[in-house]
């Protein structure tokens, strides 16, 4: 196993470029075998688990950014075709929490760099196998030389290098790796990720966004954020608290234990923009827990959206007039808000219904988010046959409300993958200003 991430442009450049390449390879293959007189539904299966396989190899392997793409995608394997669903489901699943781990030698170097070569004074036990491992660093368990048993966050050398790489490289590609998630708008996503990603390299700022939000749930009974103990740049130690990990729950837990979750993490995405000023901008299943009081336990502040004002009025307010079918009053929002971009006809009753994953949700007093329900939106708005499709070329999404969207989205792919039904509306009604009716 190296001793750090791979740095080389031009090797990291072959290995991401072998994803979209190889997935055509083994399609042209498969529709070989078809000729031959194959059976399709075995051979599309076979293609799949195969692409699925090579997925999480070659991004878990780079880490870096191609490792945060792949945990981004993740979120979103809900919207995957059913006879993708299940090998990427496992594939995606796993980057949330595992990639190949660096050496206890080089885990010491990177220790003692940040924290002084008399860095082993500060604990009382370490253990250098990983108890995970993500995009940009690994965790281990340790015991804090006061008792407290603590989380060590410990970046992977290189990761500030690879991470832009990689991230420009997957640009490069996105037309080729867009087959991979069919109905998803790659290009976008990976630009996002381009922009957050320097904040998350220094690991000194996601403490600071993670003592905010340990002392704004501080006492809280619906949410546990774990206290930050030590920070530098590279290496930061917080409390170890253990739950059940989200993704258990999605792949086998019980109906009420899902809509449980699936509120809780409602609540504390809605709620923490006005209780923090923050809003948690990495929402994969990988970052949150149940614990056995009921609670449910958030990690990773490393992507963060800074919101001192709470989130915008505006979106509540477009939500709000899309839900009463004010279709006449919505157009005219959008259209000065600089969604609807200059010189485009568009219909009144277009922009309602391109707003449906968002709305849909909002029409009644509970929903169940289904994986079915997100399909359906997707191929809804990725068809080139549909006008749902033409009216999205027509729409733009302003730099201020980028983030909020991508993270809610990315929120509601959650509940989708937990199957939950909630009152998502009263969430709304609560935290979201501008959406409570008049």
């Amino acid at each position: 196993m190296p001793d750090d991430i791979p740095r080389r442009s031009v090797q990291r450049s072959a290995r991401l470029a072998s994803l979209p390449l190889g997935f055509a390879s083994r399609t042209a293959a498969g529709w070989g075998r078809r000729l031959a007189g194959g059976d399709q539904g075995e051979i599309s299966a076979d293609v799949a688990r195969k692409g699925a396989e090579q997925l999480f190899a070659v991004l878990g392997e780079l880490k870096g950014g191609a490792m945060k793409f792949g945990q981004a995608l993740s979120v979103f394997e809900a919207a995957v075709p059913p006879e993708l669903a299940e090998p990427y489901r496992e594939a995606l699943t796993r980057l949330q929490t595992a990639a190949p781990p660096m050496p206890a030698a080089r885990t010491h170097r990177v220790l003692a760099e940040q924290f002084g070569r008399g860095w082993r004074d500060r604990f009382r036990e370490f253990d250098d196998t990983p108890a995970a491992a993500a995009s940009i660093g690994q965790v281990h368990r340790a015991v804090w030389h006061d008792g407290r048993d603590v989380a060590v966050k410990v970046q992977y050398p290189g990761a500030d290098e690879a991470v832009m790489a990689d991230l420009r490289q997957l640009q490069r590609f996105s037309r080729m790796v867009q087959p991979l998630v069919p109905g998803m708008e790659i290009k976008p996503l990976l630009a996002e990720l381009r922009d957050r990603m320097a904040e998350e390299l220094d690991y000194r700022d996601e403490a600071d966004a993670q003592r905010a939000f340990a002392a704004a749930y501080d006492g809280d009974e619906h949410v546990v954020v774990p206290r930050v103990v030590a920070s530098a740049p590279k290496a930061m130690v917080s409390e170890w608290i253990s739950g059940t990990p989200l993704s258990a729950i999605i792949r086998s837990g019980e109906p009420e234990e899902r809509d449980r979750v699936g509120m809780l993490l409602s609540r504390f995405h809605f709620s923490s923009p006005e209780r923090v000023g923050l809003l948690h901008a990495d929402p994969h299943p990988g970052n949150f827990q149940l614990l056995p009081d009921g609670r449910l336990c958030v990690i990773d502040f490393g992507a963060v959206a800074r919101l001192p004002d709470g989130l915008p009025y505006e979106l509540g307010h477009m939500l709000r007039l899309a839900v009463e079918d004010r279709a006449e009053e919505l157009l005219e929002l959008l259209r000065e808000l600089g969604f609807v971009l200059p010189g485009v006809d568009m219909g009144s009753d277009e922009a309602i219904t391109y707003l449906g994953p968002l709305t849909d949700p909002l029409r009644t007093e509970k929903f169940h988010f289904t994986r079915a329900w997100l399909r359906g939106q997707a191929e809804r708005l990725g068809d080139l046959r549909r006008p749902e499709f033409t009216t999205g070329r027509g729409l733009n999404l302003p730099p201020q409300y980028m983030l909020v969207h991508r993270v809610t989205l990315a929120s509601v792919a959650v509940l989708c993958q937990l199957d939950a039904e909630i009152p998502l509306r009263s969430v709304f009604e609560q935290w979201q200003p501008g959406f409570k009716a008049a």
